[in-house]
C-alpha cells in the first residue's frame, strides 16, 4: 500500500476513534442528567387507562443503563462520523442532507445491537419489574430466552432509525445554514441550541412510534400485543388516537434538553480531540 492509502486508513481510524470517544462521553452525560424525565415518560406510556403513575425510584436502573449507553453512543458516533465523511466525499454538495440522513440510519443500525437490550432492561426496571440490572438480564433470558432482550426490536428500529436519521440530518443542515449566514464556526452555545431544536422536533414527530415501542418492550411474556401492527390497532381500538401521544411533553422536553447537552458535549469533545491531534502533529513536525 502506498503512502496515500496509509494516510487515508489512518484518517478513517482516527475519525472512528475520536467519534467513539466523543459519542460515548456525550451519551453518558446526557443520560445521567435526564434519566428521571425518561423514567416519567416511560411510566406514562406504559400506563393503561386510568392507571396511577409511580413517582418513586426515578433513577431506577441508571447504572445498568449507562453500561449500555456508553458503548451504544460510542458505536453510533464512531460509525456515523466516518460514514458521513465518506458519503459527503462521494455525493454532490447539494445532496449533503442525503449523506447526513443515511449516515444517521447506518449508525443507528450498528448501535441497535447494544441499544435494544439496554432499553429493554432499563424500561423493565423503570416500570418496577426488576430492581437490579444483572437480575433483570438473568431473569429475562431465563423466562423469555435470549430473544427477550430484543423484545420490541422491530418497533425500536421503526422509531430509532427515522429518529437518528432525521435528528442528525436536521442538526447538520442547520449547522451548515448557520455557518453560511454567520460566516464563521459555531460556538458551544450555538451548537447546543441547534441540538435542542433538532431533538425537540424529532422527538415530537416520533412519539407515536415511541409509545408502541414502549408497550412492546415492557409486556415481557404477555400477549397483549403480537407485533407492531397489532399494537397500533389495539391502542387505537381500546384507547383512541390520543394514546399515541402519551408522554409527548416529557419526551419533547427530555429530547430537546438532551439534544442540547448531547450535541454541545459532542462538538466540544470533538474540538478538544482535534486540538490535541493538531498539537501532536505540530510537535512531530518540529522534531
Amino acid at each position: 500500500m502506498g503512502e496515500g492509502g496509509e494516510e487515508k486508513s489512518f484518517n478513517f481510524l482516527q475519525i472512528l476513534l475520536e467519534g467513539s470517544i466523543a459519542g460515548g462521553t456525550a451519551g453518558v452525560v446526557v443520560e445521567t442528567a435526564l434519566y428521571p424525565i425518561d423514567t416519567i415518560k416511560t411510566r406514562l406510556q406504559a400506563a393503561r387507562g386510568g392507571s396511577r403513575i409511580e413517582w418513586k425510584g426515578l433513577y431506577s436502573g441508571l447504572a445498568g443503563n449507562l453500561a449500555g449507553v456508553l458503548p451504544a453512543s460510542a458505536i453510533f458516533v464512531g460509525v456515523y462520523e466516518p460514514t458521513k465523511r465518506k458519503l459527503l466525499e462521494s455525493l454532490p454538495e447539494n445532496l449533503s442532507a442525503v449523506a447526513h440522513f443515511t449516515a444517521g440510519a447506518i449508525g443507528g443500525i450498528a448501535a441497535s445491537l447494544v441499544r435494544v437490550p439496554t432499553e429493554v432492561v432499563k424500561q423493565r426496571m423503570q416500570t418496577g419489574q426488576f430492581k437490579k440490572a444483572p437480575d433483570a438480564v438473568r431473569l429475562i433470558i431465563a423466562k423469555e430466552g435470549f430473544k427477550g432482550l430484543y423484545a420490541g426490536y422491530g418497533s425500536f428500529l421503526l422509531r430509532d432509525l427515522p429518529f437518528d436519521a432525521i435528528q442528525f440530518c436536521i442538526y447538520e443542515q442547520l449547522r451548515i445554514g448557520y455557518k453560511l449566514v454567520a460566516k464563521r464556526e459555531l460556538n458551544d452555545p450555538e451548537n447546543a441550541l441547534i441540538g435542542a431544536f433538532a431533538g425537540a422536533i424529532t422527538g415530537a414527530i416520533t412519539t407515536p412510534l415511541d409509545v408502541m415501542k414502549t408497550r412492546l418492550m415492557v409486556q415481557g411474556q404477555g400477549t397483549q400485543y403480537s407485533g407492531i401492527i397489532n399494537c397500533a390497532q389495539t391502542i387505537m381500538r381500546e384507547e383512541g388516537p390520543r394514546a399515541f401521544l402519551k408522554g409527548i411533553e416529557p419526551r419533547v422536553l427530555w429530547i430537546g434538553i438532551g439534544g442540547s447537552i448531547f450535541f454541545g458535549v459532542l462538538e466540544k469533545t470533538k474540538s478538544m480531540l482535534a486540538e490535541r491531534r493538531n498539537r501532536e502533529l505540530r510537535a512531530l513536525k518540529d522534531e
